[in-house]
């Protein structure tokens, strides 16, 4: 809402991707708005399946499925993709997300990102905005380390503008998060490594600093 006081132009959260040559989801022009969720579908059918590919009802977080004429209908040359991708006819995203009763989805994260500690599932982005509510992180990434007791545990880098201790942002986390979501180590950062078009990559953050 403030941005769209301040340009005002109407400010609207989408969700493309290349396999949909691009529109999957948005937010309408004119109509209901929900902060946080990148809309409804956009020309194409979208839902939530979850790995047996069974579908999800409202408010359970899944596999984000879509289905329709601009999806693509397969990989060239590449059937061991195609038989991942593609279940009962629906094209298998890979991102995680949860829609509400009016079809509104929100995008939770990345299923290969997912964090697996001793079976538990955690979402980096969750343990990202808790990071990104203390007052000195600008900048805040999570991602998995290898550990051989639990195979896997959370860990983050962050950019700060003020002075503040990396075990104090541990604490912090401790304060908001479950305890087996808590990252033990935390790297303050000049900068977060990019992708050359400029994304975050959890698993280049976390080579970058291994």
């Amino acid at each position: 809402m403030e941005m769209e006081e301040t340009f005002g132009v109407p400010v609207l959260e989408a969700y493309g991707m290349t396999e949909a040559t691009h529109q999957v989801a948005s937010t309408p022009l004119t109509g209901k708005r929900v902060p946080g969720s990148v809309g409804v579908g956009a020309g194409v059918s979208v839902a939530i399946m979850d790995t047996d590919g069974n579908f999800e009802p409202a408010g359970v977080t899944g596999e984000v499925v879509i289905r329709g004429d601009n999806v693509t209908n397969g990989y060239e040359n590449n059937p061991e993709a195609n038989d991942n991708c593609f279940t009962k006819g629906w094209f298998r995203t890979g991102d995680q997300g949860v829609m509400d009763s009016d079809g509104y989805l929100r995008l939770v994260g990345r299923l290969k990102e997912i964090i697996i500690r001793s079976g538990e599932n955690i979402s980096p982005r969750e343990i990202d905005e808790t990071l990104l509510a203390h007052p000195a992180v600008t900048e805040a990434v999570a991602f998995a380390v290898p550990n051989s007791t639990h195979g896997e545990e959370p860990s983050a880098a962050v950019v700060v503008s003020g002075s503040v201790k990396a075990s104090e942002l541990v604490a912090f986390c401790r304060e908001r998060l479950a305890a087996f979501k808590c990252p033990k180590i935390i790297h303050i950062v000049d900068e977060i490594p990019r992708t050359a078009t400029g994304k975050v990559q959890r698993r280049m953050v976390s080579a970058a600093l291994a």
